[in-house]
């Protein structure tokens, strides 16, 4: 690890782990699983604190639902420990596709590569 990599892990907080996060995860950081992206979830021994270290980008949206909920301690159980039960209904996750060419886009929208044709729409003329 050379001394410029040292010094972006420093600084950047959005590309990794920084150094002091990486030192508090090694002193009071305990293990609790590993969603299906490769993020790393810990807690405090005393369960006050718990947080994630990202496998590649730094997005919100690269949790997982049950993971998600564990963080935000809307479970107690790490869905490692009890896995959820899932509906049949339920879809697999999706990262926010904000800002890519994936991205949602409606009916008539100029996104769109196929424009809605717009055969109830007569544009006003002045008299």
């Amino acid at each position: 690890m050379g001394l410029l990599n040292i010094i972006k892990r420093l600084l950047t907080w959005w590309d990794g782990q920084t150094i002091g996060t990486q030192l508090f995860t090694w002193r009071k950081g305990v293990k609790v699983g590993e969603d299906s992206q490769g993020n790393i979830f810990y807690k405090t021994r005393d369960d006050s604190r718990r947080w994630v270290i990202f496998n590649g980008e730094i997005e919100a949206s690269r949790i997982d639902p049950d993971w998600h909920g564990w963080l935000h301690r809307t479970f107690d159980t790490a869905p490692s420990e009890v896995p959820l039960n899932h509906k049949p209904w339920e879809k697999p996750h999706q990262e926010n596709l904000t800002g890519t060419a994936m991205a949602y886009a409606p009916a008539g929208s100029i996104r769109r590569a196929q424009p809605a044709e717009r055969a109830d729409y007569e544009a006003w003329q002045p008299e």
